[in-house]
This record gives structure tokens, sequence and C-alpha cells, in this order.
């Protein structure tokens, strides 16, 4: 298959439920009359452009008249790398390739190529002709082989500054026959019981161990810049990730907390009007998403998406977890939101977050300090205890003062004269 010119790395970020305009396109790749690469999904890209006098976001949809481009697409055959490539539109392009090691297959390389040429997705662009990005790492689509990959839930990728958001999504590559396999690996978006990865050819038993020990994770000040390189969003936490996965050493699951270290850990996104996104990449292993949503009826924002990327090192195969209905974190424009208590954030059920001393800003920043938070619940309950603990206090010190004074006048009213 071949490459585009290739840009930088991989956030995952979250994203809302597509319209219901979105088409669901079949697309395969073939060698002769056998089926090699076969996948459905819906798609749409968020891509930012520049016009004469500013920025635009615009979503672009995948149609149903999308096609697969047999020139860049292959099965593999002749030492080649198997990909999809399909093309849409005049000079559209978006395309996948793929990897195995033998038991496990992944889609480790995404491409697009968006012609700004096309005034009716891209009007009054400042300039013409094709646009290419390339992300070459693993993005969390992978199963088993003779295996369907199966993910109904949204799940965003970001390459760079575009995002694709799947949805109804159903592949399989290195396919034994021209149709899905009938065993299904669940991505974990999707998933609503515990336990590992699930496929309907696993064996393994999920077990539900002791997490490993990791301490209270330091506190790190990370921030996104827009395009102009003034600071967006700012946030100050500890972090620490509460994640179930399978062992290969061990051969069962396993439940492990990782910290976050701030002096190894990059931070990057995007920030909007409505949405905003806080990627935090800790080396090459652990890629977690922060998507924040604006409600501009209410005039408050909130914590409506987590996306985990790993790839430990005795993980069996790299995990995945994304959670696009949460409501965490809330608090009102023009302020921060701050909580140094304890929080657990939950988000699916092998994947949780512990925050710690945490303030953040995902919109409204005018300097390079907070403004005025509001407080979390807990906090707010922790400064009530010493108020009540004072009051009930100096009450039981007013009832003996006022028992003492009734005392001493009644010693003091002397004896009657008979």
């Amino acid at each position: 298959m071949k490459s585009f010119p290739s840009f930088v790395a991989l956030f995952i970020v979250c994203s809302a439920v597509l319209a219901d305009t979105q088409a669901v396109v079949t697309l395969e790749v073939k060698e002769g009359n056998s089926t090699c690469i076969k996948a459905e999904f819906s798609a749409v890209f968020s891509i930012t452009y520049n016009t004469t006098n500013d920025t635009r976001t615009v979503s672009v949809f995948l149609p149903n008249s999308t096609t697969v481009d047999s020139a860049n697409s292959s099965c593999g055959s002749n030492g080649s790398t198997p990909g999809l490539m399909a093309k849409f539109g005049p000079g559209h392009y978006f395309g996948m390739n793929f990897s195995t090691n033998g038991s496990l297959y992944s889609v480790d390389t995404l491409f697009l190529r968006y012609n700004l040429s096309d005034a009716s997705l891209f009007p009054e662009a400042n300039s013409s002709g094709p646009v290419d990005f390339e992300l070459s790492a693993s993005v969390g689509i992978w199963a088993p082989t003779n295996t369907t990959y199966r993910c109904l839930s949204p799940t965003t990728i970001t390459i760079t500054r575009p995002s694709v958001t799947f949805s109804e999504m159903k592949l399989e590559a290195y396919m034994p026959g021209n149709d899905f396999s009938p065993a299904e690996r669940v991505c974990a978006a999707d998933q609503t019981t515990t336990g590992a990865p699930t496929t309907t050819t696993s064996a393994a038993t999920p077990t539900t161990p002791s997490p490993t020990p990791a301490g209270t994770p330091e506190q790190g000040s990370y921030s996104v810049k827009n395009a102009s390189g003034t600071v967006c969003l700012m946030a100050k936490m500890g972090v620490q990730l509460n994640v179930s996965y399978f062992s290969q050493s061990q051969n069962k699951t396993v439940q492990e907390l990782l910290n976050l270290t701030p002096n190894l850990t990059s931070s990057s996104g995007l920030c909007g009007g409505t949405n905003a996104t806080l990627v935090l990449a800790q080396e090459e292993t652990t890629v977690l998403s922060f998507l924040f949503t604006v409600n501009s009826t209410s005039n408050k924002y909130h914590l409506s998406g987590i996306t985990l990327q790993a790839n430990w090192t005795d993980m069996m195969s790299p995990f995945s977890a994304s959670n696009t209905s949460l409501d965490y974190l809330r608090s009102s424009l023009g302020h921060s939101y701050m909580c140094n208590a304890e929080q657990t954030l939950f988000v699916v059920s092998t994947f949780s977050i512990n925050m710690f001393e945490l303030q953040v800003q995902p919109f409204g920043v005018t300097s390079t300090q907070f403004a005025s938070a509001e407080v979390c619940q807990i906090d707010q309950d922790q400064m009530l205890i010493p108020i009540i603990v004072g009051a009930a206090l100096a009450g039981l010190v007013l009832i003996v003062l006022i028992a003492y004074l009734i005392g001493r006048k009644r010693s003091h009213a002397g004896y009657q004269t008979i």
C-alpha cells in the first residue's frame, strides 16, 4: 500500500454521538475472487482549515458513494503491506494499514487526504490542493486472527488536528473466508461486563485480584495552546490509572494502578467554542484523553468523555477504553473547577481514574492564572465538618456559661428576713 507523507502522533479523543443521517459504508479488498479485508463503518472527519479572515472547522461525512481505491489497496502479497484505501468526492482519500503477529491483527496506520479545492466542503479556503496526514501508531482497533472486530459505539481518533469518528464498525483483516468470521472481539466501549477483552472464543477466566500499589501520584501542570500560541486550557492534577487487563506472563486478568509522571508526560489537544480536548501522553505507552463539553443553555461545562490507549509491557494486547457519556467535573463558564480530595472517575468496567489535587479550566482562559474556582461537593463537605464542630463547641461553651451565670445569680440572692 502506498504511503502518504507522514505527520505526528496519536491522540485518542472522545466525541458525541453522530447524526442519524450518517451513512454506513461497506468496503472490501480482494485478491482474485477472495476477500482479505472487509470493513463496515460510518465515519465523520472534523477538519480545521484556514480562510482569508479566520479558521473554520467542518464535519465531513464519509458518503455511501465511497469506493475502494484498488491501486492503493493490497492483501499483502508480494511483500506489500495489507491495507484498505477508500476514495470519495473530488480527491479525498481515507485508508488504514494492518499488521499481524500471527495470533492478533491490528490497524497500525491511518491515512487522510482532503482536497481544499473542493469548495462544497471547504468554502473560502485560502489555499487549494490536497493536504495529507498520516498516523503511524496503534489506534486500539485489533482482534485475534479469524475474529471480527466490532465497535458500535462512536470512537474518535485524532491525527494531529483532523480527527475521524467511527461508529457502527465491523472489520476484519487476514480473512480466512469472504465474509466476517462469526467470532467477534467487542471493543471496550461496547462492553457491559467485567473481565478480559471479549471474544466468543476466549478461554480465559477473569479474576479480580487486588490492584498493584502505586502510591499517591505527583500533581502535574498541563496546558493546551491555540493556533496563535495562547494558552486556552489549563489543568493541574495528579492522575492514577486503574486498569484491568489480561496479563501475558500470569495468563489471567490482573488489575494495576499506574501513576502518570509529570516530567514524562506531554500535553496537547484542541480548544473550541463548545468542545475542548486535553490529551496526555506518557512516553509511547499511554495516551489519555479528556473531552470537555459546554451546555449553552445552562452556561455550564463538564467532562463528557475519557479515552485511554495503553500498551504496557505485560499486556497480552493493547488496551483501549472509551466512554463519551460521562458527566464529571461540572462547573460554570468563566470559572475553573477545583477538587483537592481524591475523586474516582469510572469510565468502563475495566478502567477508572483516581484524581488528586485537581484544578481545571477548559474554557474562557484569559491569563496564565485560573479563574475563580467552583469547589467540588467533597471539598465543601470537608470544609463544613470543622465549621459544624466549631459551632457545636461554641454552643456547648455558651450553655455552660449561661448555666454558670444562673447559678451565680441564685447564690447571691441572700437570706430572707423573718
